[in-house]
């Protein structure tokens, strides 16, 4: 067994930096591409959903690009290398949320004919609820930006001597440029782009890693030796960090809360040329999004392979767990010059992709859900300018909040918690209003407020005082055969304590849960306050909400029953909505003057997947039944 050194730091060369920088450059001239090719087409609705023209294609590989970072890239591989493989059990996780999305929320929105999905809220309840609801969003997507563009560019300097600040600053220039100049199909088509070095990039270090370590059975035979394949962990604990249920039902939370209800994927869904497309979509992007998590998985395999006798964390030869996948491509690739700058440039890829896709969801969110409704008469052409300079601006915000992230701890912890703590109760807003028709504005507000309340305790109190570490213990690591430099120093300083001595009574029990578990409080909690306010305040009128609002749920559990489906829909006229889509004229039944007042004049105007008070015009709706509760 070969003796492992500490490195004097190998450092990139000419034609690492030449890989990584042909990224940037292809990236930059997508965006170029497109401002060109689309330059006469200056409507806000081209610049921010493509003009509802996308294919499934382009945009199942945006969505994965968008989705798995540099966070999974670097992250998901020292999960594995510490923890073992039960990372894998997030293909169920993944297959869940895509059904629920695609099955569940895409219609619903798609039909709804909106840009913002926070539009929606204020359909079905008021502007109030939609307001509080786009805050949150841009609050935790700058933060969860901020993450996705440090941790690479920090991990990257450590170990290749990569500029830190010049990285962060890089990645922000590049992708506010190509979104600024090209909208949403550049993003998109960039996306593409970056989800294919992405592959390559891991394709080429499971070649090259399995290669130097015997072949895929060594390494196999290595990763069953030291316990990294014992998968399937049913302990129900939920303060366990990664057991089955965590993974399968606290990751399906957070992930739903990522999916399925967030602007940044219902956007690309929406512009899509039809809800086939849309669905097609979700589902060619659930294979992009197994392949991937299948190779981060394998990476870490045939890194601990490589490192059974000498992990160079606990070595100290890296300061942090997440440098330890670049560490290891720089080791095993210090013979191929310009290989390394493939594997950076792999992870930049998927920082630019979420980057830029924060970037254009942030950008809608903000036009469409506050500058248009403070000043809903702005000319096409002012319109697409402010959009561009929110581009800008929200480039700028989410390169600055970088520097915040290194307080955050690992990557993926700290990013799925966050997506967690926000992502969570947002979630349980919308199932609120799209499954349960008995809900009003009153019991979603509240309902919000206690979800966020009830997920940002836990997480907090998760980052200020961590689980005990009898229920995150890595697997055993060695250092047998590291050639260390004061050796004693450093293994007495990795076992020192690093609790805080005075904790307090809840820190054992409802600070240590899971992370994957705070989107399942939020959501939960959200839904069942909301539910309490709304029957205690009086539910809502069945027959005041259009149906296209509503997802009848109920009709899978109740199929042979009219009457009891009926019952169950609470009023609103699923029937009629049905008879209309039947005869392709879409238009809401008049049961009630003020829900005619609210839809009125639409029917002739609109296509048949838009919803009844909600105009192609700039001036997306007049919800009028909604305004007048406030």
């Amino acid at each position: 067994m070969p003796n492992f050194v500490a490195p004097e730091g190998k450092k990139f060369v000419t034609w690492d930096y030449v890989v990584f920088a042909t990224l940037f450059l292809v990236s930059a001239s997508i965006g170029v591409f497109f401002a060109v090719k689309e330059r006469k087409k200056k409507t806000s609705k081209e610049f921010l959903v493509g003009g509802k023209q996308m294919t499934c294609g382009p945009i199942a590989f945006s969505l994965t690009s968008s989705f798995m970072s540099a966070v999974t890239v670097l992250g998901t591989p020292s999960e594995v290398y510490r923890y073992g493989a039960s990372f894998v059990l997030f293909f169920l996780s993944y297959t869940l949320v895509i059904i629920f999305t695609a099955e569940l929320y895409l219609p619903v929105f798609y039909k709804s004919g909106i840009t913002s999905t926070y539009e929606y809220l204020e359909l079905r309840f008021n502007k109030i609820v939609r307001l509080a609801a786009t805050l949150i969003y841009i609050l935790q997507t700058i933060l969860y930006t901020g993450i996705v563009v440090y941790a690479p560019s920090l991990a990257l300097n450590q170990v290749t001597g990569f500029d830190l600040w010049g990285s962060v600053a890089a990645t922000g220039i590049v992708c506010t440029f190509y979104c600024t100049l090209g909208g949403l199909k550049a993003v998109v088509w960039t996306d593409a782009f970056q989800m294919i070095v992405m592959v390559a990039g891991f394709v080429t270090v499971l070649i090259r890693g399995t290669s130097v370590n015997g072949g895929l059975t060594k390494v196999w035979e290595d990763a069953h030796e030291g316990s990294r394949l014992n998968i399937f962990d049913f302990d129900v604990d939920p303060l366990r960090r990664h057991t089955f249920w965590t993974i399968v039902i606290g990751g399906t939370f957070t992930w739903l809360g990522l999916y399925g209800v967030n602007q940044s994927t219902i956007q690309r869904c929406v512009s899509c040329k039809s809800e086939k497309h849309a669905k097609l979509a979700l589902y060619l992007n659930l294979l992009g999004l197994w392949t991937v998590l299948v190779c981060a998985v394998f990476c870490g395999l045939v890194m601990y392979s490589h490192y059974k006798s000498c992990d160079p964390w606990t070595a100290a030869f890296i300061s942090a767990p997440d440098q330890l996948m670049p560490y290891f491509v720089m080791d095993i690739f210090s013979s191929l010059p310009g290989v390394p700058g493939l594997f950076v440039a792999c992870a930049f890829s998927g920082t630019l992709s979420t980057v830029a896709a924060s970037i254009n969801a942030l950008a809608t969110v903000t036009f469409e859900d506050l500058v248009k409704k403070g000043f809903p008469n702005l000319s096409e052409k002012m319109s697409t300018w402010i959009s561009k300079g929110l581009c800008i601006l929200y480039g700028v915000l989410c390169t600055s909040m970088a520097a915040a992230a290194s307080l955050l701890g690992g990557v993926v912890q700290a990013s799925l918690s966050i997506h967690g703590m926000c992502g969570g109760p947002m979630l349980g807003l919308f199932t609120l209003g799209i499954v349960f028709p008995c809900a009003n504005w009153k019991g979603a507000l509240g309902g919000l407020l206690a979800g966020i309340s009830l997920a940002f305790w836990a997480g907090t109190g998760s980052f200020i005082y961590p689980a005990p570490p009898v229920k995150s213990i890595p697997l055993q690591l060695s250092t047998l055969n590291c050639t260390l430099a004061n050796s004693t120093e450093v293994l007495l300083t990795a076992a020192a304590p690093t609790l805080a001595p005075e904790r307090p009574l809840l820190a054992d029990t409802w600070y240590s849960l899971s992370y994957l578990y705070f989107s399942a409080i939020g959501c939960v909690g959200c839904a069942i306050t909301g539910l309490l306010i709304s029957f205690i305040t009086g539910p809502s009128r069945g027959e005041d909400i259009p149906p296209v609002l509503i997802k009848p749920v109920c009709n899978l559990f109740c199929f042979w029953s009219k009457r009891l489906r009926v019952f169950l829909w609470c009023g609103v006229q699923h029937d009629s909505l049905e008879m209309d889509l039947e005869k392709k004229l879409p238009k809401v039944a008049a049961n009630k003057t003020r829900t005619d007042n609210t839809f009125k004049n639409n029917t002739n105007r609109e296509n048949n997947h838009r919803i009844h008070g909600y105009k192609s015009e700039e001036n997306p709706y007049t919800n009028i039944s909604r305004e007048s509760r406030l």
